[in-house]
């Protein structure tokens, strides 16, 4: 079984912003992502059995959107600020319309639709947050909760492998579609 999922990955630019948004949570217990690994998850496949690699990637060439340009911007949390888990930045535009596309491509091949799309991309993920830290961590969130991270072009989407390693995953691209 290998841990699968269609992401589209932020540029070199954008991923420096990260890098320097993350600064603003580095006195907190987070758990940053590598700023190298930062994405925006279209479609979580979950684990899939190796033969179904072939037929995944034949399912996306038939994904057909134009490209579009996206502004990156504002910091917010899942699944609330009471009860923080993940720390995220958001995008706009078209990805609702990419995201119905890829779950369009992959439903034949028995993947469930969600639909609960939200374009973000994880930044740092908050295991057990003390109370000290809490409130100030709130704070910092809703002061970024608009900040401007950047624009991007988004002209591919990846098909991609996701190794958990004890010092965090391991992403192999399996297949990229371009449009």
């Amino acid at each position: 079984m290998i841990r699968t999922f269609i992401a589209v990955d932020f540029p070199a630019e954008l991923k420096e912003k990260v890098a320097e948004l993350q600064q603003h949570f580095t006195n907190y217990d987070v758990k940053m992502v590598k700023p190298e690994q930062v994405h925006i998850t279209i479609k979580f496949l979950g684990n899939i059995e190796e033969h179904q690699v072939t037929p995944i990637r034949s399912a996306l060439q038939s994904v057909r959107v134009s490209p579009f340009d996206t502004e990156v911007r504002g910091v917010g949390v899942f699944p609330s600020l009471r009860h923080i888990n993940v720390i995220w930045v958001g995008a706009e535009d078209d990805f609702d319309r990419l995201n119905n596309a890829v779950e369009e491509a992959l439903q034949p091949l028995g993947f469930e639709r969600n639909d609960r799309f939200a374009a973000h991309a994880t930044i740092a993920r908050v295991k057990r947050l003390p109370m000290t830290q809490k409130e100030h961590l709130i704070s910092t969130i809703k002061e970024l909760s608009d900040m401007r991270i950047g624009r991007m072009k988004v002209d591919h989407i990846r098909f991609k492998k996701s190794t958990l390693m004890p010092e965090g995953p391991l992403y192999e691209t399996l297949h990229e579609v371009r449009f």
